[in-house]
């Protein structure tokens, strides 16, 4: 390390904003944890840069030293990780449970920064991503990058007329506001629905405020990544292509999007 010039006393000011990024997105970039789970570890005072307690907000640069339950951030970093889950009915979307009941990350294997993306309900099943990359999480998960979630849902008090499909779409209200418009679809006795929003169980609310209430709810698609045959429990890791379809569904050839539409379909009626 460059020493300070010996006209300067040792500054015990925070980095400079100038070119630096803020520390929590820094967290999430080198896969410690979602950008949301590193405000929580630097509040919990887990955190500091350059030997000092950091504070939520802080900018810092490539230059300073992070550390987490001191343990240096970005030492010996390995390229990041993402698996595909089949998130089984019951399993709670959290690392740990601290009133011990299953959680998804007790079914992978121990691997550093390793958390799951999004949400997915207890009552809820089907696919979860987890990942060690911070910025694809953000990527996945915040509105502006536009992903669809498309989900089965098997429901009560028959078949929706089109009328309620036309309110389902154009937005129901919500005791936290409108939801933003979906697209709904009829299906055995339930339908499919995509969303490009993540209102906590906002699905099972949608439907449960025009008179159908879910009882069974899985998740078969995020953005190009389907559930495919993965059953429940079971999980695979991610190669280059699969992450490359998960952001791009648009560049995905219509004759494997056809296909994969058919077996979803076929699987889940």
């Amino acid at each position: 390390m460059t020493p300070e010039p010996a006209t300067q006393e040792p500054s015990t000011q925070e980095p400079s904003t100038q070119g630096g990024e803020r520390l929590q997105k820094r967290l999430a970039r080198a896969g410690v944890a979602s950008r949301r789970a590193a405000e929580e570890l630097i509040k919990a005072g887990r955190v500091t840069v350059n030997g000092q307690q950091a504070t939520l907000g802080q900018s810092v640069t490539e230059r300073d030293v992070i550390e987490v339950d001191e343990l240096v951030v970005g030492a010996g970093q390995q390229a990041h990780r993402t698996f595909a889950m089949y998130k089984r009915r019951g399993v709670i979307v959290t690392a740990h449970d601290e009133k011990g009941r299953p959680a998804v990350l007790d079914h992978m294997p121990v691997i550093p920064g390793l958390h799951p993306v999004g949400r997915l309900d207890r009552d809820s099943e089907g696919l979860l991503l987890l990942t060690t990359d911070g910025e694809l999480t953000l990527r996945l998960t915040h509105p502006r990058y536009g992903h669809d979630k498309v989900y089965r849902a098997w429901i009560e008090g028959g078949i929706p007329d089109n009328a309620t499909l036309d309110a389902l779409e154009d937005g129901i209200e919500l005791e936290d506001g409108f939801t933003s418009p979906s697209r709904v679809d009829r299906a055995g006795k339930g339908v499919y629905v995509t969303l490009r929003e993540g209102k906590n169980r906002q699905v099972r609310r949608m439907l449960e405020a025009v008179g159908h209430p879910v009882t069974r709810l899985v998740r078969v698609r995020l953005g190009g990544l389907w559930l495919e045959d993965l059953v429940p429990g079971e999980w695979r890791e991610l190669g280059s292509r699969d992450l490359f379809d998960l952001e791009n569904p648009d560049k995905t050839p219509e004759n494997v999007w056809d296909r994969k539409e058919k077996l979803t379909r076929e699987r889940w009626g």
